[in-house]
């Protein structure tokens, strides 16, 4: 038996802890490893999904190649920089060896290009040889650097889910965040990902398009999401984090965002506009949603519109 402990807190942005692993006759797995962590990472916050909570986390990465986007203030503080394969595999070296799932850490581990992270799997499935599942965070200009067929080689050596941040399909609201790609180039890659088998979840934020937009935005950003394949859609909630470039858009007046009302209907909108024939997971329970459901479209559908509006109806969110 394995019990999990930890130490965290939610910091909005994402779940931020530290943990260790203690196996049933008392022996500490992980121990080596987070003291390498602290030593290697200072005081460099490692995000990750929620869903990956059971994971082991193995760093690749810190700081973001990008830092550009408007509203993150996760990496700001952060040069980045990739951890030499020597570290991730003394890093695998005191892993535990039956786990199932590992995620990559760092903003965007795909950028360390194809050669490197193959090397990194190859260390994984030496050193973890159950693990099952490797996940990492991806965008949509590192997944731009990979042929179809690199992507299928990397997914048969264990790579087997990534969690892109699309945001939204709408051209103007990707350029005001500074997101540096277009929805035209988001469908491209995603479609190289279906072509290539390689599941992803789609990452969507809703006010991202400030007040008055966030009908068209939904439209919009269906309309992307409608020509790829994904395994989820997960939305976040837009919010205005101090020293941000996008709030200081707000102070100058620049960028208005929108009530929790049109948010609502923004994700009721969504829901009304995505047309999948197979199944997909629509999420809404990441920490900085303003409404938790989750449900499988298309036989869910209804199910979720109607727990949107009666949180409309009822206004059970502050405005």
């Amino acid at each position: 038996m394995v019990i999990n402990e930890t130490i965290g807190k939610c910091c909005s942005e994402a779940l931020i802890f530290v943990w260790t692993r203690l196996d049933i006759k008392g022996e500490f797995w992980g121990i080596s490893l987070i003291k390498e962590w602290i030593i290697m990472y200072d005081n460099h916050a490692i995000y990750f999904p929620p869903d990956e909570l059971a994971s082991v986390l193995l760093p690749v990465t810190t700081g973001c190649w990008y830092n550009k986007c408007a509203y993150c203030s996760m990496y700001k503080d952060d040069d980045y920089s990739e951890i030499s394969l020597w570290d991730i595999e003394k890093e695998l070296l005191n892993g535990p060896p039956y786990t199932e799932k590992v995620f990559l850490t760092g903003a965007d581990p795909l950028w360390v290009g194809f050669d490197k992270l193959r090397k990194i799997l190859a260390l994984i499935r030496q050193y973890l040889p159950y693990c099952a599942c490797v996940a990492s965070y991806a965008s949509v200009r590192s997944v731009s650097k990979y042929t179809v067929e690199e992507l299928a080689l990397l997914h048969n050596e264990g790579l087997r889910l990534l969690y892109i941040g699309f945001e939204t399909g709408r051209d103007e609201a990707l350029r005001v965040m500074r997101k540096g790609h277009t929805a035209v180039q988001a469908v491209e890659q995603a479609r190289k990902l279906n072509a290539a088998r390689l599941p992803f979840n789609t990452i969507v934020m809703y006010g991202i398009a400030g007040e008055g937009n966030g009908e068209a935005n939904a439209a919009a950003t269906a309309d992307m999401i409608n020509q790829f394949k994904t395994n989820r859609v997960i939305t976040m909630n837009l919010t205005i984090f101090y020293g941000t470039e996008l709030s200081k858009m707000v102070e100058r007046g620049e960028f208005v965002p929108p009530n929790s009302k049109e948010r609502l209907v923004e994700i009721r909108t969504l829901l009304e506009k995505l047309e999948t024939t197979e199944r997909m997971i629509f999420d809404t329970t990441h920490p900085t949603n303003i409404i938790k459901i989750k449900g499988t479209l298309p036989e869910d559908r209804v199910r979720l519109i109607r727990e949107v509006e009666r949180y409309i109806s009822k206004r059970m969110v502050f405005v």
